[in-house]
C-alpha cells in the first residue's frame, strides 16, 4: 500500500485511518536551497530511497538514490525546474511511501501547493501531482513559469471575482482557463465597521461559489491532466474548494483543516496583487478594496485563519453546507451534479 506525506500536525490522525501500523512515518520533503532537496522520515529499520520526475513512476522506472539508509535523511541534488518525487521503501517488508514537496518553490508565487499525499479514512492516499491549489499568479518570474509548465497542467480554474481577474491577470499561459464572473461586492458587503466579517463571508461561500465548484469538479472528472485552481490569496475561496475535494475523496476533517491552515505558512501577499495605480483604483470597483488592504500594516503578514476563540473560518462554510444541504456529498450532487457514480470515479482517479 502506498502511504504518503502528511502534515506534522495531522500525521497521527491520518495514519490512524490506515488498517495497519505504518513502519515509515513523518516523511517530508524540504528545499533548503534552490539546488538541494532533503527527504526525511522515521522508520524502525533501513529504507531505500528512489527518485523520479513523474509522480506516478513505478519503482522499476525510478532511480535508487540511497540504499539501506538508516539515518532517516537523504540530501538530494535537484534543479529548480524539474520536480522530484520520492519513494521510500522499507527494506524489511517492502512497504512503500510516496512523498514530494508540498509547496512549489516559486520565486514570486503564493500558496502554490500540491494536494497530494493526504491519507483517506479507508487507508488510501491522494495522488501526488494531480491537483494543485494556489493564490493569484500575476507576478511569476520566467523561471517560475518554466517550473509551472513542467507540471503539465490541463486546466486552470480561477475562483476570483471579475474585478480581481482584471487587476491581477494570471501570467500562466498555454493552459485552458475557466472562470465564472461575479462582483467583488458580493464578498465586500460582509463587513462590520469596515472590518471583514469572516463568518458571514465563509457562510456565503457555498452559494456564491456553486458555479465555480461545478466547473472545478467537471474538470477533475474529465481527467485530462493535472488541474490547478486559485483565488487571490489561495486560502479562503481556495480553502473552501479544497475542503470539498478532500472530503469528496474521503480525507478526514482533521487533515482537511490542517491543510487549510498551511495557507498562513505558505502565503506571500506581496506576489498576489500588483501595485495599484490611481488609474486602476478609479476605473475598477474592486481596486479600492485592495488598495485599502495594501495600506494595512498587516497586509504583508499573513494572519491565522481563525476567530478570537480559535475556531477556523473554514468550519463556518462547512457548517453552512451541513445546515442547508445535509452533507458535502449532498451539496456536490445538488450544486455540481456530482452524485455517487461521480464520487466513485473521483476516488478511482485521484486515490492510490
Amino acid at each position: 500500500m502506498i502511504r504518503s506525506f502528511t502534515l506534522a500536525g495531522a500525521l497521527a490522525l491520518s495514519l490512524a485511518a490506515g488498517t495497519s501500523q505504518a513502519r515509515i512515518v513523518g516523511e517530508r520533503v524540504e528545499r533548503p536551497a534552490p539546488d538541494r532537496v532533503i527527504v526525511s522520515w522515521t522508520a524502525a529499520g533501513p529504507v531505500d530511497v528512489y527518485a523520479a520526475e513523474r509522480p506516478d513512476a513505478p519503482r522499476e522506472r525510478m532511480k535508487l538514490v540511497s540504499d539501506d539508509d538508516k539515518d532517516g535523511r537523504h540530501e538530494f541534488a535537484a534543479d529548480l525546474i524539474s520536480r522530484p518525487y520520492f519513494l521510500l521503501v522499507d527494506v524489511a517488508d517492502g512497504q512503500a511511501t510516496r512523498v514530494a514537496e508540498r509547496v512549489l518553490p516559486l520565486a514570486q508565487g503564493s500558496n502554490f501547493r500540491d494536494l497530494g499525499g493526504y491519507r483517506t479514512e479507508d487507508g488510501r492516499s491522494v495522488r501526488w501531482g494531480r491537483i494543485y491549489r494556489s493564490g493569484a499568479t500575476p507576478t511569476l518570474t520566467d523561471e517560475d513559469l518554466r517550473r509551472v509548465r513542467e507540471l503539465g497542467l490541463s486546466q486552470m480554474v480561477d475562483l476570483r471575482s471579475s474585478e480581481e481577474r482584471v487587476l491581477a491577470p494570471s501570467k500562466i499561459e498555454g493552459v485552458p482557463y475557466s472562470s465564472v464572473g461575479y462582483s467583488m461586492a458580493a464578498i465586500a458587503q460582509n463587513r462590520n465597521a469596515g472590518v471583514p466579517d469572516m463568518e458571514a463571508i465563509y457562510r456565503g461561500f457555498p452559494e456564491l461559489l456553486a458555479p465555480q465548484v461545478r466547473v472545478l469538479f467537471a474538470s477533475l472528472l474529465r481527467n485530462e491532466g493535472p488541474v490547478v485552481y486559485n483565488c487571490s490569496a489561495g486560502q479562503d475561496r481556495t480553502g473552501f474548494a479544497s475542503a470539498l475535494i478532500l472530503r469528496a475523496l474521503g480525507v478526514p476533517m482533521q487533515t482537511v483543516l490542517a491543510d487549510y491552515h498551511l495557507s498562513t505558512t505558505y502565503r506571500r501577499p506581496q506576489y498576489e496583487m500588483p501595485k495599484l495605480t490611481p488609474e486602476l483604483i478609479a476605473s475598477n470597483p474592486g481596486a479600492a478594496i485592495y488598495a485599502q488592504y495594501q495600506k494595512d500594516p498587516k497586509y504583508l503578514t499573513p494572519q491565522p485563519l481563525k476567530d478570537s476563540s480559535g475556531r477556523g473560518y473554514l468550519t463556518f462554510a462547512l457548517e453552512e453546507v451541513d445546515r442547508r444541504w445535509g452533507s458535502v456529498a449532498a451539496y456536490l450532487q445538488a450544486e455540481a451534479g456530482v452524485g455517487p457514480a461521480e464520487l466513485a470515479r473521483l476516488r478511482a482517479l485521484y486515490l492510490e
